[in-house]
C-alpha cells in the first residue's frame, strides 16, 4: 500500500483503499487541499493559472485558496496520479447537439446540469430519483419554474441539498464551483440560461479537470433535435434503452399532427405568438423562428411574427400587430399560482398547480391590455395562452398538439392532448401530472 509521496510543490498523504483510490493533497504550509478522486491525467490548459491538474478534483477547502496554490500543487499531483490511476476507460464515443466527438466514461456517477430546467430530460432517463446521480445544478428551475421544483422535490427530498452551481443566467455560472463538485459528466444546453456551446472558458476550464461535456438542445430546433437530444443522453448515460422508449411515443405523438396536416393540407391561419405576457410593460415580444416559432409551424399555422421581424426573436410594436391583425392571437405564460401580478401588465398563471379558474382569470386580465384588446382576434375570442417553459421541455410535442386542436378544430376533433400529457408524465416522469398548461378562449 502507497503511504505517501512527498514531490515538489508539497506532501500528498495517498491512501488507497479496495474499492477505489482516494488521495489527500497537503500543499506547502501544512494546508490541506482536499481529497483528490479518480486522478486522471495532467494536462496544461489556461484558467487564470499556470499548469493546473487534468483530474477529477473535490474541493473541500476555499476555492480561492484552490486557485492562488493549484500550481504550486500541479507537478506533484501529476506525479502521483502517473502511479495511482490511469486514463479512466471509456464507454463510447457520442456526437452531441453541438456536433462534438464525445468520449464518454464507462462509468458516470457524478452528473451536473448546465441549466436545472433540464431536470425532467435526466429523469426521463432516471427513473426513480432523477438526482441519484445529480452533484450540481443552476438554480433555474426553482426561480424561473418554482412549482415544477416542488414536484420534483416532493419525489427527490435531496434536491434542496444539491449544490447551486450559479442562479438563472450564464453570467453567474461558477465554474470553479463546477469543478469543485467532481463531475464526470456535464448536460449543457446548446444555447439558453446556462452555459452553452460558446462559453469556451467553462468548456475549456472544465475539460482539463476531465469533465466530459455533452450538448443538448430543446429550444433552437426543438422538433429536430429534442430526440437527438435524448438519443444522446441515452447513450452517455447508459439508458439507451429508455431514450428509445420515449423517442418512439415522442415521434408517433408528433406524426399524429404533421401525417394528418400533410394529407389535409388545411390553410395556414395567421397567429401572433406573444411571449412571455406581461414580464415588462412593453408590448410585444414574440418568436419568430426558434423556440416556439416551431411548434407554430408544426400545428399547421403561419406565424406572421416572421414576416415582421428579420431576426428568430424580437419585439413588434402595437401598432405594426394592429396594422397586421393576425386571425389568431397566443401568449405564453411565465405566471404561476400565488404570485404578485403587477399593476398594468399581468402574466397568465399556467403550469403545476394552477387551475383553469385561475388560468382564464390571467388570460382575462392580460388580454384587457390596451392596444391587445383592439385586436380583431382578442375581441372575437381567437385567443390561446400556453405554458412558456415548453420552449425547453422533451414533452414539446404535447404543445404541438395542443395548438393543433386550437387552430383546426374539426381537423382533430378526436386529439386529446390532455391525455397525450398525463400519459407521458405517467410513463417518463416521476410524478403524476397536475395543473393546467394551455388554456383557449373559446
Amino acid at each position: 500500500m502507497l503511504r505517501a509521496i512527498r514531490a515538489v510543490g508539497g506532501t500528498l498523504r495517498a491512501a488507497r483503499a479496495s474499492t477505489g483510490r482516494t488521495v489527500q493533497a497537503w500543499l506547502p504550509g501544512g494546508q490541506a487541499f482536499g481529497p483528490v478522486s479518480k486522478l486522471r491525467y495532467c494536462k496544461s490548459f489556461s484558467l487564470g493559472l499556470a499548469r493546473p491538474v487534468h483530474s477529477s478534483i473535490h474541493l473541500a477547502g476555499d476555492v480561492a485558496m484552490l486557485r492562488r496554490t493549484l500550481a504550486g500543487a500541479a507537478l506533484s499531483a501529476c506525479l502521483l496520479a502517473s502511479i495511482l490511476a490511469p486514463a479512466p476507460a471509456a464507454a463510447g464515443t457520442v456526437t452531441d447537439l453541438a456536433g462534438r466527438q464525445v468520449e464518454i466514461p464507462a462509468r458516470v456517477e457524478r452528473i451536473i446540469l448546465g441549466e436545472s430546467r433540464l431536470l425532467p430530460a435526466l429523469a426521463i432517463l432516471e427513473r426513480g430519483d432523477p438526482t441519484a446521480r445529480l452533484v450540481g445544478m443552476q438554480d433555474d428551475l426553482r426561480q424561473l419554474d418554482p412549482n415544477t421544483y416542488a414536484q420534483f422535490r416532493a419525489v427527490a427530498p435531496r434536491l434542496d441539498d444539491i449544490p447551486r452551481l450559479g442562479r438563472s443566467s450564464s453570467e453567474t455560472f461558477s465554474v470553479e464551483r463546477a469543478i469543485g463538485s467532481v463531475p464526470d459528466l456535464a448536460i449543457f444546453g446548446v444555447e439558453g440560461h446556462g452555459p452553452g456551446a460558446q462559453s469556451r472558458q467553462v468548456i475549456d476550464a472544465l475539460e482539463a479537470v476531465g469533465t466530459r461535456i455533452v450538448f443538448i438542445d430543446f429550444r433552437g430546433d426543438p422538433l429536430v433535435n429534442t430526440p437527438r437530444s435524448i438519443e444522446v443522453l441515452g447513450q452517455a448515460l447508459g439508458r439507451e434503452a429508455e431514450a428509445a422508449a420515449f423517442v418512439a411515443e415522442w415521434r408517433r405523438q408528433l406524426a399524429i399532427v404533421t401525417d394528418r396536416l400533410a394529407q389535409a393540407k388545411p390553410a395556414r391561419p395567421t397567429v401572433f405568438l406573444e411571449s412571455r405576457v406581461g414580464f415588462s410593460e412593453d408590448c410585444c415580444d414574440t418568436m419568430a423562428r426558434s423556440m416556439m416559432a416551431h411548434f407554430l409551424e408544426a400545428a399547421g399555422a403561419e406565424n406572421i411574427g416572421a414576416a415582421l421581424l428579420p431576426g428568430a426573436t424580437g419585439k413588434v410594436s402595437l401598432e405594426k400587430l394592429l396594422a397586421s391583425q393576425p386571425r389568431f392571437w397566443a401568449g405564453t405564460a411565465v405566471g404561476r399560482p400565488g404570485m404578485e401580478q403587477q399593476p398594468g401588465h399581468p402574466r397568465i398563471v399556467l403550469g403545476g398547480g394552477a387551475s383553469a379558474a385561475m388560468a382564464r382569470e390571467s388570460l382575462a386580465a392580460a388580454l384587457a391590455r390596451p392596444g391587445v384588446r383592439e385586436l380583431d382576434a382578442v375581441r372575437e375570442g381567437r385567443v390561446f395562452a400556453i405554458w412558456h417553459h415548453f420552449y425547453t421541455s422533451p414533452f414539446n410535442v404535447v404543445a404541438v398538439q395542443a395548438l393543433a386542436k386550437w387552430l383546426h378544430p374539426d381537423l382533430f376533433q378526436d386529439l386529446q392532448p390532455e391525455e397525450t400529457m398525463a400519459a407521458m408524465y405517467e410513463r417518463f416522469q416521476p410524478f403524476h401530472l397536475s395543473g393546467t398548461y394551455w388554456i383557449s378562449g373559446r
